[in-house]
């Protein structure tokens, strides 16, 4: 198969607030910082004020918010005088529907019900007499509320449809003969009569398993395809589709020449399936290249220190079980419900019980041929195990589960990948908060770090299978930017030292909830100096989040008034913030070592290298809406052309010195090709050997640090060296030319932590 070749990317969050002209104005940067393809979130109309665009409410027009489609072509234009291609995020799984007026397809069904023309596009459980929008306030009497006015019903700023003929009468009245009914809002997790995204009612389930729903929905997107507009293609979250092979296939077809990657999570040690796809959004890259600065021998003092201030031991797999069994029973309650009525044959609590079992026991986030026979045998034993007394209905639906024509069967995996998503990525990531650099989408936090020797055999794979997977340390869903856990890997070398510091820290300002506040100590540390209001925010999204103490549906507010008095005291107790601060500029140098180191490799291993927005400087950046603050383009051109101009930057808190490893790694991999073309580890000799990490990519030779606190502390690189490929090679970053067939690493690294080596011109092999 072959494709459109995509170098290098550059994530976009274009908005209402950063259109297509503004990201038009990116283009000559982004040419001089060396990606050959702008990667923009979704182009599509999208919910009116939507900041990300995956509410997508009308797939046959450009977002008019972004500019329209002629904003959509000045950025062809302007991509185009650069030198630059576009990579596109598409949106199969669902649409926005939280303001019906807005999306037409889904106004005609609330309008016509199953007689509508678009009834097909949706996943609509039929079998119900209305159906169910979750929008009124949580009151009896909220539809005394409703208005008639203009020929529709309103509930306050809500706009909905009236069915011909239904118009007459009190707004009561008319609302009863509609094809919806609008329920409290709090029905709308254990009610719902449609598939949502997760447990998001304003996004409804598309049917793009239809030929018809695919070709509708797609059209826009493929005729760009066709004329040559987009080079690449971005599927978001295939595992809510029926038939995510199925679909991809007819994806695949439809744009035999496009790039093409999916937001595969992959869980640790899961390989992607033979899809005719080029690779995955990056998360599996992100975790492997991470785990690399983070050192493995600190794992048992974190684990004695969590389980001291917690006050109990718990297994990642317990909480893990627990989360996902609470995210199935209650958060997907009511997918959990249709999913029981279709076992009949089993009493209907006993086949809930066995359905949500088996999905918090499913150890990926779901199941697909052949391996999926696996996965699932797996998650039988150990529902067995935790439920002895649900043998028999989990013998029952588990021989459902087995049969691939089975409605059951094929529905079930869609639900796992809801309940991994909700009870791990959303809640478990924030009540398990042993050491929070590991908790990042894709990862595994039992997994304390990646040895050398586990990346190389990760890389070496990578390049024989996914040449063209796409790499990342960032995203708009990264629950931390790359930045903040390069610094908190620093802490595993300190163990002694954090737990002494953390200690004293909740020990002056208690919290009722141990493992938050263990997060929030972690956070704040990990992305100092931070803003007081962005530390507030995110305590408040991470706490509910977590839902131990608080919660998104019912806000405990002594719980959170405590919680944010513990934010205040960062800033305000004279104490607290002296040693936090002391504390931050102690194992920043060192975090600084481990993000250039993280991000060299991320660039040069095997892949396609993306760069989320503004990360090419230092990314303090947190969860998502954190992560989506507007960027400082200008800052980041006049370094770029300082750079350019022959400075040599420090290493220090301008992150110029990171844009230089981002600038030189992209450039030459663009210019130069050939020199990655192989993946091979290089040996490293002497007394600090473990504290680097090399490799040869056919021509480039990429040198990285770890663990620096402990290498300073054994006397440095001292005799350390490792051998040259060729006979004479230049460093992209320091200008340096070596010669000489063993480079000793005090030389090689005495002015950056990392370098990048390519052969000059006319070198030949070492002897």
């Amino acid at each position: 198969m072959t494709v459109t070749p995509v170098g290098a990317t550059y994530r976009v969050q274009v908005s209402p607030g950063f259109d297509l002209d503004a990201a038009a104005g990116l283009a000559g940067y982004l040419a001089d910082l060396g990606v050959t393809h702008l990667y923009s979130a979704p182009l599509l109309a999208a919910a009116p004020g939507s900041a990300h665009g995956y509410d997508v409410v009308d797939h046959r027009r450009v977002n008019p918010e972004l500019g329209g489609e002629p904003a959509r072509q000045r950025l062809l234009r302007a991509l185009r005088a650069a030198g630059l291609g576009l990579v596109v995020d598409i949106v199969p799984n669902h649409a926005g529907v939280a303001v019906p007026a807005a999306n037409p397809a889904w106004w005609d069904v609330l309008r016509r019900g199953r007689d509508s023309a678009y009834a097909r596009w949706f996943d609509i459980d039929w079998t119900r007499d209305r159906l169910l929008l979750p929008v009124l306030a949580d009151d009896p009497d909220a539809l005394a509320d409703l208005k008639i006015a203009d020929g529709e019903l309103r509930y306050h700023e809500h706009r909905f449809p009236v069915a011909d003929g239904t118009g007459d009468g009190s707004p009561r009245e008319v609302h009863d003969r509609q094809h919806y009914e609008l329920v409290s809002w709090r029905r709308g997790d254990a009610e719902l009569t449609y598939r949502r995204f997760f447990s998001i009612a304003a996004l409804a389930g598309l049917r793009v398993e239809d030929p018809e729903v695919f070709a509708a929905t797609h059209e826009l997107i493929l005729a760009w395809v066709a004329a040559g507009e987009v080079d690449g293609i971005r599927v978001d979250h295939p595992d809510g589709l029926r038939d995510p092979g199925g679909y991809l296939a007819r994806l695949r077809e439809a744009a035999p020449d496009a790039w093409l990657v999916v937001e595969k999570i992959l869980e640790y040690g899961e390989e992607l399936p033979s899809w005719p796809v080029d690779g995955t959004t990056g998360y599996d890259a992100l975790n492997a290249v991470g785990g690399l600065f983070v050192d493995s021998d600190a794992e048992a003092a974190f684990t004695a220190l969590d389980t001291r201030l917690v006050g109990r031991a718990t297994s990642w797999a317990d909480l893990t079980h627990d989360t996902k069994l609470g995210a199935a029973t209650r958060l997907l309650a009511t997918e959990l419900t249709r999913l029981a009525a279709l076992a009949p044959d089993v009493e209907p609590d006993a086949a809930r019980a066995a359905l949500a079992e088996l999905a918090a026991a499913f150890p990926v986030y779901r199941g697909y041929p052949p391996d999926g026979a696996r996965h699932l045998a797996n998650a039988r034993a150990e529902a067995g195990r935790r439920r002895t007394d649900l043998t028999g209905a989990l013998d029952a639906v588990t021989r459902r589960l087995r049969d691939p024509d089975d409605e059951l069967a094929r529905r079930f995996p869609q639900f796992t990948g809801a309940v991994m998503a909700k009870g791990v990525e959303d809640t478990a990531y924030y009540r398990w908060t042993r050491f929070v650099a590991l908790n990042e989408v894709g990862g595994s936090p039992a997994h304390f770090g990646t040895l050398p020797g586990r990346f190389h055999r990760f890389a070496a794979a990578r390049h024989e299978r996914w040449p063209a997977s796409m790499t990342t340390l960032s995203t708009h869903d990264t629950k931390r930017g790359e930045d903040v856990r390069a610094r908190l890997a620093v802490l595993a070398e300190l163990p002694r030292r954090w737990a002494e510091q953390v200690t004293a820290w909740t020990s002056a300002v208690p919290l009722p909830d141990a493992a938050l506040a263990h997060l929030l100590w972690q956070t704040v540390v990990g992305a100092w100096p931070i803003a007081r209001e962005r530390m507030h925010a995110y305590a408040e999204k991470a706490a509910r989040e977590a839902a131990a103490s608080t919660g998104w549906t019912d806000p405990d507010p002594a719980f959170e008034q405590a919680m944010h008095a513990l934010v205040d005291a960062m800033y305000d107790d004279p104490a607290v913030h002296a040693s936090l601060a002391a504390l931050a500029a102690e194992i920043t140098p060192a975090g600084w070592s481990n993000s250039l180191g993280q991000k060299l490799v991320q660039l040069a291993m095997p892949g396609t290298p993306d760069t989320y927005q503004g990360a090419e400087l230092w990314d303090d950046s947190l969860v998502d809406p954190d992560n989506r603050r507007p960027v400082d383009f200008d800052v980041r051109r006049d370094l770029l052309a300082r750079l350019d101009a022959g400075w040599q930057p420090p290493v220090d808190e301008s992150g110029a010195a990171k844009l230089l490893v981002v600038s030189r790694t992209l450039r030459l991999r663009r210019d130069r090709p050939e020199l990655f073309g192989d993946y091979q580890p290089v040996v490293v000799h002497g007394p600090a050997a473990r504290h680097a990490v090399a490799f040869d990519r056919g021509g480039a030779l990429a040198v990285a640090t770890r663990l620096p606190l402990r290498l300073a502390a054994g006397g440095g690189w001292r005799d350390t060296t490792l051998s040259l490929p060729v006979n004479e090679m230049s460093c992209q970053f320091t200008g340096r030319v070596y010669s000489e067939v063993q480079v000793r690493l005090a030389d090689l690294l005495a002015t950056y932590p990392v370098a990048l080596l390519a052969p000059t011109e006319g070198s030949g092999k070492a002897s």
